[in-house]
């Protein structure tokens, strides 16, 4: 009896484990069938979130944050944009505008006042030399006036004698060679004195003045008092900046692309507004430096006295050009590998906010501080108010609201 107790016994226990593990598998297929359901579920989450981040995002600024920001709107503009040559060049003169200014005959410079940069006129005194040799030259002049004038008597002696044939045609002929001769070396003392600066006939003297040839501003001035020069020392520089040229350098490599006629856009470095200045190609350089490039000079296309010869330059030759519309450099802003833009929405009339949305745009060629854009459907350059300065600041806002979010 005791015997079939105990096997009862152990049945009801085999029966109340069994019990036990199918409510246990139970509870772990309730529990892990969620855990399915999650993760199928998951892509679309994900997909959700992807939708969230492909709508355009906006942040609003006050109008004192657009102040602080420094925004400031454009539009699309259509522009000449091109795979050019880039290239560095300088403004200079040409040589029928620029003008070295010399002592003739050299000597000791007694007095100058003037500085590099000075604004001079055509005839105005530039320095005094003293040489005493320039007594000699006038001292021969009169000498040789006087001289004249006495030939120039006998030639009229001669030739009366001639006429009434009291003396022989030989006599006339020599007194008219020797008067002819003496007129020639006068005139050409007279011209030198002149060139000289010192006067033709009257008082003598040892100073003479150096003059400008013609107007425009000193580009050197070499000259101090008491320096002792000679005829090949250049004194002063003088450049007329009415007219300037566009001299630019070229690699040899990138010579064979040129062609006169062709269009140079360039910038100058001291132009803190980046403007877009023009010029047409004149003269081709036929040699290589020995810095390897080829010399270009070209037209301006608009002239302007304020600008300086020797201002740096930076140029694109158009050898393949296409109008293009493009944005300042300043109005892209990249996030994530890509290209956006801000555009403007509508004002608030309560608090005088403005909305600024984040649109991806596709960039092409960049030069001279403007890129080529393609906008999305639905916005057109025409109506499309687009934050040209200032982008990075709103970028900088948008981001750090989602961060805090």
């Amino acid at each position: 009896m005791k015997n079939i107790a105990f096997v009862a016994l152990f049945g009801l226990t085999l029966a109340s484990c069994g019990t036990d593990k199918k409510e246990g598998a139970s509870a772990e297929a309730t529990t892990e069938t969620p855990a399915v359901a999650t993760a199928a579920g998951q892509p679309a989450a994900e997909g959700a979130k992807e939708a969230t981040e492909a709508e355009p995002t906006e942040t609003t600024l006050s109008p004192e944050e657009q102040r602080t920001a420094g925004i400031r709107l454009g539009k699309v503009q259509d522009r000449v944009l091109s795979g050019g040559l880039k290239v560095n060049g300088t403004l200079d003169a040409p040589p029928e505008n620029a003008v070295a200014v010399s002592a003739l005959l050299g000597g000791i410079v007694e007095r100058t006042t003037l500085l590099q940069g000075s604004q001079v006129r055509a005839g105005q005194v530039l320095a005094t030399i003293r040489n005493p040799e320039f007594l000699d030259l006038q001292q021969k002049y009169l000498e040789t006036s006087s001289q004249l004038e006495y030939a120039r008597s006998e030639y009229a002696r001669q030739e009366e004698l001639y006429r009434q044939e009291v003396a022989p045609q030989k006599n006339f002929q020599r007194a008219r060679a020797e008067y002819r001769a003496l007129q020639a070396q006068v005139a050409a003392q007279a011209a030198r004195l002149r060139l000289a600066g010192l006067p033709v006939g009257g008082k003598l003297t040892t100073t003479a003045p150096v003059k400008a040839p013609r107007g425009g501003f000193l580009k050197t001035v070499n000259a101090s008092a008491g320096q002792s020069v000679t005829a090949t020392d250049v004194l002063f520089e003088i450049i007329d900046p009415g007219h300037l040229d566009v001299v630019l350098n070229v690699f040899e490599k990138d010579a064979p692309q040129l062609r006169n006629g062709q269009v140079v856009r360039y910038t100058l470095a001291n132009d803190s507004a980046g403007a877009d200045h023009q010029a047409k190609i004149y003269l081709i350089g036929r040699t290589v430096g020995e810095d390897r490039t080829v010399r270009v000079y070209a037209h301006l296309r608009h002239e302007d006295a304020s600008r300086l010869p020797g201002t740096y330059v930076r140029a694109v030759i158009e050898t393949n050009s296409a109008t293009v519309p493009a944005l300042p450099d300043k109005a892209l802003v990249q996030f994530g590998g890509k290209d956006y833009i801000f555009v403007a929405g509508d004002k608030s009339t309560a608090k005088g906010e403005t909305s600024y949305r984040m649109v991806a745009v596709e960039t092409g060629v960049s030069e001279n501080g403007y890129t080529q854009v393609t906008l999305p459907e639905g916005l057109t350059a025409a109506n499309a108010a687009i934050v040209t300065e200032g982008a990075y600041s709103l970028l900088a806002k948008l981001k750090n609201a989602e961060e805090e979010e």
